[in-house]
């Protein structure tokens, strides 16, 4: 079959990598791009001029950002609101699990106290005490919590916010943080209402009195009307949670969404998109700083390729979307059926299977996808390395089984 590309793009093609880095990267919208415009614009003038190891540079220093930034979220509010349910559903963490954070009907944080994500290293959850618990005045409880570290604060309310914690909020916004109000445990109330009122129980008008009852109360005290968000920590695909979680995102520095996006929960097939499109994202720009100039030879096109290597980033997008093994187990005892009912829907547990073959011809259909998709030098000439075609392909699949997933948990239920 020969070699897919022959030789290396001239001299005058390699301005035209800006409009092939453009063209891919007008695919997202602004507020789920993980990196920031100015990045971008340098990546995009470099590759105009040809430099490419100072683009390189530029995309390398680009992802140490993503890697190492920090994400620090707090999580406020009153005794018995839902703050540490929320905190450990955030986290995918049931709340009996050793590592959750401690959930009780009365006040059980008394001090600050951190919970690191389980699947994404940079992000950290704070529970923070409730205001009145600590008895200080709005900004001398900020700066007991040491407010400059956390992105923002969610105040978590489950059935009015005092005073106090209006106060509070009025103190972040002077602060320049941003904040937002989350009333907990709507399904209560919705439940409550149904059994009190079954003929004439409206879901939709019941939560407009919710959100209505607090929106008065922000106009009484003379504060600006907030987002109110209504959630429910057992159920986070209902109600406004998925709102939430693109709130926050939109509200995040460019370098901090990527790991954000990761730690989202598999709760709608939107959720499982985005988390897939910024691991896209994250992959490109890996390939192009580790070998924007390599072509791709077809014959003996997994001769060199590190099989280890491969396996690791399979396991690593089969933990992200949570249809490893362990997760798969989890699952099926919760639906009282056999593991391997669920892992025979699924596609991702035996990709590396495949003979070589097969394996080949899957690298050259993400070459004709990612062709079709950056268009330009970039799909005839400057390519990335074989392993990178393949990890496109582990990511696509892995994305697939955790919606084939999704439904399978609607369906049982």
């Amino acid at each position: 079959m020969g070699q897919l590309f022959s030789k290396m793009p001239k001299d005058e093609d390699k301005g035209n990598l800006k409009s092939s880095f453009t063209e891919y990267f007008r695919n997202y919208k602004q507020e789920t791009k993980i990196i920031s415009e100015e990045t971008t614009r340098s990546i995009e003038l470099y590759l105009k001029k040809g430099d490419i190891q100072r683009a390189n540079s530029i995309i390398s220093d680009a992802l140490k950002n993503i890697d190492n930034a920090p994400i620090n979220i707090a999580v406020t509010g009153e005794s018995g609101a839902g703050k540490s349910s929320l905190i450990n559903a955030l986290r995918e963490i049931k709340d009996e699990e050793e590592s959750a954070a401690e959930v009780g009907v009365t006040e059980t944080t008394i001090k600050v106290a951190s919970y690191k994500h389980p699947k994404v290293k940079n992000l950290t959850l704070w529970d923070l005490p409730g205001i009145g618990t600590m008895k200080f005045q709005p900004k001398d409880y900020l700066e007991k919590v040491e407010f400059k570290k956390y992105e923002f604060f969610i105040i978590v309310s489950a059935s009015r916010f005092t005073k106090q914690e209006l106060d509070l909020a009025e103190a972040i916004r002077i602060m320049k943080k941003n904040y937002y109000f989350v009333r907990s445990k709507v399904d209560c109330d919705i439940d409550n209402e149904k059994k009190s009122k079954p003929r004439n129980f409206n879901r939709e008008n019941t939560l407009s009195q919710i959100r209505n009852y607090y929106l008065d109360t922000f106009r009484e005290s003379k504060i600006d009307e907030p987002q109110v968000f209504l959630i429910s920590n057992h159920d986070l695909s209902d109600y406004d949670f998925p709102v939430l979680m693109d709130t926050l995102l939109k509200d995040l520095p460019a370098e901090k969404r990527h790991n954000f996006l990761l730690s989202l929960p598999n709760i709608t097939e939107a959720a499982i998109q985005k988390k897939y499109n910024s691991t896209k994202q994250y992959i490109w720009l890996q390939a192009m700083k580790d070998g924007l100039l390599a072509t791709v030879p077809v014959v003996g096109i997994l001769k060199d390729l590190d099989k280890e290597r491969l396996k690791r980033s399979l396991d690593y997008y089969r933990d992200l979307f949570g249809v490893d093994d362990e997760s798969l187990m989890f699952m099926a005892k919760d639906a009282q059926v056999p593991v391997e009912l669920l892992k025979i829907k699924l596609k991702s547990p035996y990709l590396l299977e495949l003979e070589e073959e097969t394996l080949g011809g899957l690298i050259l259909n993400c070459v004709e996808k990612f062709a079709s998709a950056s268009g330009g030098p970039l799909a005839t000439g400057l390519y990335f390395r074989k392993t990178y075609y393949l990890q496109f392909h582990f990511l696509e699949t892995v994305a697939e089984d955790a919606k084939v997933l999704l439904k399978e948990a609607y369906s049982t239920k």
